[in-house]
């Protein structure tokens, strides 16, 4: 992983489980981070919990090098907003999917921030032109929505607004990578950007076949997580099928369109997730993991995809992207 230049200082704003994910990426990248959150001490828990992660993290050998106190020293709690962004080149926000809240905030980020910086929000619903219309800086306003938790899942979505630069997204995108990430750069914005549209159109059909009663929801999550997420976890979709046909996608294409065809007007009804179906589905998840389990079983999360980066990373060497 190249390491960032120095004219990448950056700020994070909001100090939750996104926000803190974000600063272990960037320092562990290289880049000084000055971390900021309006509640009183939010960001000293942050960098309590930080460094606790980043011990994990060094025993899967993914610190690119670093000691934990080296990357640990590298972020800073901020007192106030102004502080953090003094002289960050790169701020990205963290607050509340509420819209007036985004606009408050950037107005605020706008006002605040050096003219150079680019201004990313990791909001996950809201439309960058909803929030960065009326500010004097839009065009350096963009949205970079990560999968949580970004500092194991590389890949991040860049959204522009109408009036984001091309400056600004190319920018963007070369210090995403610098910082080890991998940018899915879009060409304009879109509800549900790209993951979770990709994601929702699994969720729903998942939704569809147990409510029909033809799966439990345990051989739905067998389906993913032994039969299709083994492949996706190194190729993606269009890269799945170019591999599954003799001649590449076009034959994939023109043998197993039918199929598909076939299956499309059946998919064209919603289930209420939070209806009947509901019912079903979280007495299952509870039997399997109790209410009170969920954080011991994010924590077990958390170190299944530590263990999988770091083959992830060994297997690029051993046997190439």
């Amino acid at each position: 992983m190249s390491k960032p230049s120095e004219r990448w200082n950056t700020a994070v704003i909001g100090s939750g489980f996104i926000g803190r994910a974000w600063a272990i990426s960037f320092a562990r990248a290289g880049s000084p981070v000055r971390l900021w959150d309006q509640a009183e001490g939010a960001a000293q828990k942050a960098l309590d919990y930080i460094a606790g992660v980043l011990d994990d993290l060094d025993r899967n050998d993914l610190l690119n090098g670093d000691k934990p106190a080296t990357v640990l020293a590298r972020i800073t709690p901020a007192q106030t907003m102004e502080e953090a962004l003094a002289l960050a080149t790169y701020v990205q926000e963290n607050t509340p999917e509420v819209l007036a809240t985004k606009i408050k905030v950037f107005e605020a980020l706008d006002k605040a921030s050096r003219p150079d910086a680019i201004l990313a929000s990791s909001t996950s619903a809201l439309l960058p032109s909803r929030f960065t219309e009326g500010l004097k800086g839009r065009a350096r306003c963009v949205v970079v929505h990560p999968i949580n938790p970004p500092y194991l899942i590389p890949a991040a979505e860049v959204v522009p607004a109408p009036w984001t630069s091309a400056e600004t997204m190319e920018h963007t995108r070369q210090f995403l990578i610098a910082a080890g990430h991998a940018p899915l750069v879009m060409k304009k914005e879109l509800d549900g950007f790209i993951m979770n549209r990709m994601q929702g159109a699994l969720l729903e059909e998942a939704f569809r076949l147990v409510a029909d009663g033809y799966a439990s929801v345990e051989d739905i999550d067998i389906g993913i997580r032994d039969g299709l997420a083994l492949r996706w976890s190194f190729m993606g979709p269009f890269e799945t099928i170019d591999l599954n046909a003799p001649g590449g996608v076009r034959d994939y294409a023109e043998r197993y369109q039918g199929i598909y065809e076939n299956l499309f007007p059946q998919m064209q009804r919603r289930v209420d997730w939070v209806g009947p179906v509901m019912d079903e589905i979280e007495p299952e998840r509870r039997k399997r993991t109790p209410a009170t389990q969920l954080q011991e079983r994010q924590m077990w999360r958390d170190k299944r995809l530590m263990a999988l980066a770091a083959h992830k990373k060994r297997a690029a060497k051993e046997i190439g992207n």
